[in-house]
């Protein structure tokens, strides 16, 4: 059962909490953190419901406020409830939140925030997923998900736009089985935590929680909840909703090199192709002509799209070797079979195709006794050989900087 006691824990080295370990006295079953900035106009509220979830229902844990600097006296509001108070010096949501869990001593932990928008009567709801096997338990605020938001609870772009398109991105990207990832209520296994090494320290945070835990393949379940409005009058919500809303793009589209590098230079290099197989006939379509100029374009997606992919390759390859997306078996496959020397190879191959092309064209100016050229049928000869060229020496930095990235630290 919860404590009437509280204490005070230094975590002002939030950015090192990811790499806590399970504590040895680890016998609670549960923590709640609740991370804090000035929030004494509700923080009893939330409390206070916590408390009474945990009395109500014979639940063995402690109440953790990782208080992220406030001045309003939250910290005594805190003690005086019994909650363990974590100093996070660091500022952030995510440097709080880590903070809180790091001196966390459950076996689940379940957090929320401090604005009484969640109600922590519902612990016991989380709980019990938790106790059914699954790693993560996510609240979901929206109907998709079965869940209710009440009216002035959610902002009209947050509930139609941004969480709809953010959770529809998290579904279609990374196969996370949710329909309200921002949804700042849910609970997980401390050893689920640990393996995630998280390492945002914004609002992002819960969106880093959600994508490495389907990246990793971890059992994932969606509770519904009601959203409440903010309770808070002495200060508005910490959430920016345009500089908040990037920065979860961003994470995004950093953690999906598919999405970023691959797919639109696959599409690149598709397009490239096709403008090829039409111009060097110069076919005509619709009473259009397919000329050296569209050729010139079509070597220009061709080396864009390229390069998109090589940067795909790369940050995949990086990404893995830091752990900070779980292994792919594809790119290690495609590292094991494109190594140095293979590559190196492929590089010759297409230079020498290259060169080829533009010295067949140095040829025909000779011809010409380096005079004027029939530049319809020379630049077919042209733009191949710079295209040529272009992607295999690019392949020799791709191939050498490959196997920088492979290289093992002892």
């Amino acid at each position: 059962m919860l404590g009437t006691e509280g204490r005070h824990i230094d975590a002002s080295a939030a950015s090192a909490a990811p790499k806590a370990t399970l504590p040895a006295e680890a016998l609670l079953e549960l923590s709640v953190v609740i991370p804090c900035l000035n929030e004494s106009d509700t923080l009893g509220i939330c409390l206070e419901k916590a408390r009474m979830a945990l009395s109500n229902n014979n639940i063995n844990g402690e109440i953790i406020v990782a208080d992220n600097g406030s001045t309003d006296g939250s910290q005594a509001i805190a003690r005086r409830l019994g909650a363990h108070v974590v100093h996070v010096a660091e500022k952030g949501y995510g440097n709080a939140l880590m903070g809180g869990i790091a001196a966390a001593r459950g076996r689940f932990v379940i957090m929320g925030d401090a604005d009484n928008s969640y109600n922590f009567a519902e612990i016991p709801v989380f709980l019990e997923k938790l106790r059914q096997g699954f790693a993560l338990v996510q609240g979901c605020r929206l109907p998709a998900g079965g869940g209710r938001v009440l009216p002035g609870a959610m902002p009209w772009s947050h509930r139609w736009w941004g969480n709809p398109m953010f959770s529809f991105m998290a579904r279609r990207m990374f196969h996370a089985p949710i329909h309200d990832i921002h949804c700042g209520m849910r609970g997980f296994t401390k050893a689920l935590y640990l393996r995630l090494k998280q390492h945002c320290s914004g609002m992002e945070f819960a969106s880093e929680m959600i994508i490495k835990a389907s990246l990793l393949k971890a059992e994932i379940a969606e509770v519904p909840i009601t959203l409440h409005p903010d309770g808070r009058r002495s200060h508005p919500p910490h959430l920016k909703t345009f500089r908040d809303g990037w920065r979860h793009l961003r994470f995004y589209l950093m953690y999906s090199p598919r999405w970023l590098f691959m797919m639109p230079g696959l599409l690149l290099l598709l397009l490239g192709l096709i403008g090829y197989a039409l111009a060097m006939p110069r076919m005509v379509i619709g009473g259009v002509t397919l000329d050296v100029h569209t050729l010139l374009f079509s070597s220009l997606a061709i080396l864009c799209g390229y390069q998109s992919i090589v940067f795909g390759i790369f940050t995949k390859a990086f990404a893995m070797r830091q752990e900070l997306i779980p292994k792919d078996e594809r790119i290690a496959r495609l590292l094991d079979l494109v190594n140095l020397e293979r590559g190196l190879i492929i590089a010759l191959i297409a230079l020498i195709l290259g060169l080829g092309l533009l010295g067949a064209a140095a040829n025909q100016w000779r011809l010409a006794s380096f005079g004027d050229l029939d530049y319809s049928f020379t630049m077919r000869f042209v733009i191949p050989g710079v295209t040529l060229t272009a992607i295999g020496f690019q392949t020799i930095l791709a191939s050498f900087f490959l196997s920088i990235l492979a290289l093992r630290h002892r």
